[in-house]
């Protein structure tokens, strides 16, 4: 059998036996150190694929190495201490991406919460009384002050104020009791479960 040094300086010369007879000697040892270091054994083979991956790849300098053993473990250190930088660095980039997609999210979560409310309340003006409604309408979709709403009406502003404080009573209540309901059907639909 080739002593090490001998597979190195071969393996160096591009001599694919040579550099197998390193693998084979070298990958269990390398693949148990590193899994102590990373604790993942999918990582730990990667890396020990990389770092012979590497080797072959840069195998005129071979023959400059003295310690093939020592090498071979500082690269599988160095490689491992890389591995954690990388996760460390994919973690906070995921970390920003969920914070941005949660921010993403309530937005859209409001929004869509924001329609359900104005079709609810549309729905509810449709059932007011036709003065309430109209003055419902003048006030808060086309932004009439009282007074302009009363000129307009030919009302007296006492009985457009009542109005308009009918009608947001008559939505109010209406709201609340819509959010029971919902409330209720989300308890129900919990209970299922």
């Amino acid at each position: 059998m080739d002593s090490e040094r001998e597979l190195v300086e071969m393996a160096s010369l591009g001599d694919e036996i040579a550099f197998t007879r390193l693998f084979h000697l070298y990958k269990h040892k390398l693949y148990s150190f590193t899994l102590r270091l990373v604790n993942d054994p999918h990582v730990a083979e990667d890396i020990v694929q990389d770092i012979f991956l590497k080797l072959w790849k840069n195998r005129t300098q071979l023959a400059t190495v003295q310690s093939f053993g020592g090498y071979v473990f500082q690269m599988a250190q160095n490689q491992s201490i890389n591995s954690f930088r990388r996760m460390a660095s994919e973690t906070l980039i995921l970390s920003e991406l969920y914070h941005q997609q949660s921010a993403a999210d309530l937005s859209t979560e409001q929004a869509i919460n924001f329609r359900e409310t104005q079709t609810i309340v549309a729905a509810i003006v449709e059932k007011l009384p036709p003065q309430q409604k109209l003055v419902y309408r003048l006030s808060r979709e086309q932004g009439l002050k009282h007074d302009e709403i009363a000129q307009q009406l030919k009302l007296a502003p006492s009985t457009v104020k009542n109005h308009l404080i009918q009608a947001l009573n008559t939505i109010r209540q209406q709201l609340r009791l819509h959010a029971v309901v919902l409330y209720l059907l989300a308890y129900l639909v919990a209970l299922k479960k």
